[in-house]
């Protein structure tokens, strides 16, 4: 058995046992280190076969090792990135940027090669894909390292990376990563903060609660690859959140409206997983992510994404195990009613005026729609209100007539 076919039975047990093992990444240039990462990652892959689409679950392995060749801490001109090959043909590529405060991964790419039969049985092509996206929401202060724990699902054209576990440091001007750490906004979520020491009872006046504002303008946005619009979104969107605010050294709350004229919309669409990224005002970047099940021909909203930058924040929040906004293939959802979408402890989004469609769009055209049950129960009132009007109307009508009978009996012809 060659080293290529043992490799590719290594990965297939891990994506059997389902476990995703931690993997050392390190890229150096002489006898420094750029880029080091310690973290798990595994792959959901959509592929199609000769009779249908089939998703496979793949996990980074341990065996995973830098490409030198691709990888690089800048020099002459190349960005700095971080890329880790396994299997035949399958690589993961982490490439970054810094304003001089703040460094990010910029760039998500994975590449796959179909003709692996052990990962893709029975694909209909061997072609080696590649997928990028810049919606990624990992960030921290230069010389600190980026850590989270918590799982966060990151869609990457018709695959999603889920990383978990990660400790990572780029533009490192030491061998090991920093004892500093920039926490991700997951793992703040369940951090319980030690509470102070008492201190003498003063009378304080409490600081003004900022107005929130009212209800989101409802922007129009779509995806369209190539000529066709492949999904349609109208809503009203509004943040929520709460974070620790580093110039009140407190935790707040925010109430953020989504203002369509300030807002850019992108993504991708595939069979059965399609995405919609909104960058507004260039710095929040709120990525949904529609998936359909191909058995039952039903889709929902399965992950949302919110990344910002604010002046005084960073935000990076995510959950991919959601189910709002259900349809069926072929219609579009609807709810005209405000609903509140809960997507982690401290984040929430607020939807007005809403009608989606991430699959089967035509003519650039929403199919009929399938209200939301807030907005079937809204019009069932009238109709039940309406019945029982008619109804009170009817018994005062026969109760007329039959008083009016009886009146006319008491009367004898002369």
């Amino acid at each position: 058995m060659n080293g290529s076919n043992l490799l590719a039975r290594l990965v297939a047990c891990s994506v059997i046992l389902g476990v995703a093992r931690a993997v050392t990444l390190e890229v150096r240039e002489g006898n420094s280190t750029c880029i080091k990462a310690d973290l798990s990652a595994s792959f959901s892959i959509s592929y199609n076969t000769s009779n249908t689409s089939t998703t496979v679950q793949v996990n980074l392995p341990d065996s995973t090792t830098v490409d030198v060749d691709s990888s690089s801490c800048g020099s002459e001109g190349r960005p700095v990135s971080l890329v880790g090959v396994f299997g035949p043909g399958h690589t993961l590529g982490l490439f970054f940027s810094t304003n001089g405060s703040v460094y990010s991964v910029d760039t998500l790419s994975l590449q796959y090669n179909l003709s692996d039969s052990t990962l893709f049985p029975f694909a209909n092509s061997s072609d080696v894909v590649t997928v990028m996206t810049n919606s990624v929401g990992m960030s921290a202060r230069l010389n600190t390292t980026y850590r989270c724990v918590s799982p966060a699902s990151i869609p990457v054209g018709g695959a999603t990376v889920t990383f978990s576990g990660v400790r990572m440091e780029a533009y490192m001007t030491q061998e090991d990563l920093s004892p500093s750490e920039s926490v991700c906004m997951a793992d703040q979520a369940f951090t319980t903060a030690t509470p102070a020491p008492a201190s003498p009872t003063t009378t304080t006046t409490p600081a003004p609660s900022p107005t929130p504002p009212g209800p989101p303008e409802q922007g129009n946005y779509s995806v369209t690859i190539g000529n066709d619009t492949c999904l349609m979104a109208l809503m009203g969107l509004q943040l929520n959140i709460s974070f620790n605010s580093l110039s009140q050294n407190k935790t707040v709350q925010k109430v953020v409206n989504i203002h369509p004229n300030l807002t850019v919309s992108t993504g991708s669409c595939g069979q059965s997983i399609s995405t919609l990224v909104l960058t507004h005002e260039g710095n929040t970047n709120l990525s949904f992510t529609f998936t359909l099940n191909t058995t039952s021909n039903k889709y929902h909203l399965s992950g949302l994404m919110l990344v910002a930058d604010w002046p005084d924040m960073r935000v990076s929040v995510s959950n991919s195990s959601l189910s709002y906004l259900a349809s069926s293939w072929g219609r579009s959802y609807s709810c005209n009613s405000e609903q509140t979408l809960f997507i982690a402890e401290a984040f929430s989004v607020n939807t007005f005026r809403l009608q989606v469609q991430p699959f089967a769009v035509t003519s650039d055209q929403f199919a009929t729609a399938e209200e939301c049950q807030v907005d079937q129960d809204q019009m069932l009132i009238p109709i039940v209100v309406g019945a029982a009007l008619s109804g009170l109307v009817l018994v005062v009508l026969i109760a007329y007539l039959i008083g009016r009978k009886r009146s006319n009996a008491g009367y004898q012809t002369i």
